[in-house]
């Protein structure tokens, strides 16, 4: 076929319009070959190898997820369109086996898969001096056995599903998270992710709202040399203090050189909604409502969903595009 036929022919010139607008957009600037070296992913004993490698798969499921496609069925059927396994880099398009299969093995490797990306964005300078640190929810089918109900205070109403506490930074970047059994995550939770998300770069700032006035949480980022900055909660003790943040104990408390002024302090706090626009950014790529059944598919959703909205963050940074803009409506 020669190339003026080629230009002509229509299915050609949908398959290079959507290419260049939408799916080969966010694979252009990052490899995911390393996902063959997880072992996970490694050729079964019996020696029989995949029909399908590991960075094709993952192309195709945050392709999908940046359409709203979920769940093994609806994924399947996706990538049975010519222009979509084309642009994933397959030779033929997956069976609805395949996808599963991935998807269940995905579930082992995801962590270390979002913290691969993570790095990426760090390396970019994606990452700013200040992080904010949420709970948001998780909505689940009814039909998920592990999904509980659930209390949202910020919407005052109960719902079905799960919760996932997410710290970022930069413009809607999540750096470190972890899914829970409901958006009223445990403080062990909060500290675990404190840890993961100092672990990336350390910031000045960590902005969290009331439910984070604890003393474990403020002293291990004053001990990391990091300002917390929480509302105090006065509902907290018998004796509140006449305080309007918990870090203002804390300095008083430890150090009589360090001084933060109420301004200052109003002004970082303001800062937090970040993560708000954070929670809706990726629940657009997939987190707010899961389409798979238990708590170990759920979670892996909503790790491909933070994952997705790294590979956007990214891919906007490589074409130059404004940081603050998105290749997701918003």
């Amino acid at each position: 076929m020669s190339p003026a036929t080629l230009q002509e022919n229509p299915t050609v010139e949908t398959f290079f319009n959507v290419v260049e607008t939408e799916t080969l957009a966010l694979f252009e600037h990052l490899s995911f070959e390393f996902l063959e070296e997880f072992d996970v992913f490694a050729p079964a004993e019996t020696g029989r190898t995949r029909d399908h490698e590991p960075p094709e798969m993952m192309r195709a499921f945050l392709h999908c997820y940046y359409k709203n496609i979920y769940g093994i069925r609806p994924v399947a059927r996706e990538l049975n369109n010519t222009v979509v396994w084309l642009s994933c880099g397959f030779d033929r398009p997956p069976s609805r086996d395949a996808v599963d299969r991935f998807l269940t093995d995905l579930e082992h490797v995801i962590d270390e898969i979002f913290d691969h990306l993570v790095e990426q964005a760090a390396l970019r300078g994606l990452l700013d001096l200040t992080y904010s640190i949420d709970s948001t929810d998780v909505r689940a089918m009814p039909a998920d056995p592990d999904a509980s109900k659930c209390y949202d205070p910020t919407a005052e109403e109960y719902y079905y599903g799960y919760g996932c506490t997410i710290v970022s930074t930069g413009s809607k970047i999540p750096i470190a998270a972890e899914f829970t059994e409901s958006k009223q995550a445990p403080e062990e939770t909060a500290m675990r992710v404190t840890r993961d998300a100092l672990a990336v770069e350390t910031p000045i700032w960590m902005l969290g709202d009331s439910a984070y006035d604890t003393l474990d949480w403020h002293d291990h980022l004053l001990a990391a040399g990091v300002v917390p900055v929480a509302p105090y909660n006065p509902r907290n003790t018998d004796n509140p203090k006449d305080i309007e943040y918990r870090v203002e104990d804390r300095i008083e408390e430890h150090s009589e050189d360090v001084q933060l002024k109420q301004s200052t302090l109003d002004e970082t706090y303001n800062r937090r909604t970040g993560v708000e626009r954070t929670n809706e950014s990726v629940k657009d790529c997939g987190l707010g409502r899961t389409h798979a059944r238990g708590r170990v598919h759920a979670r892996a959703q909503v790790f491909l969903a933070l994952c997705l909205r790294l590979v956007v963050a990214i891919t906007n940074y490589e074409r130059g595009d404004n940081p603050g803009s998105t290749i997701i409506t918003v």
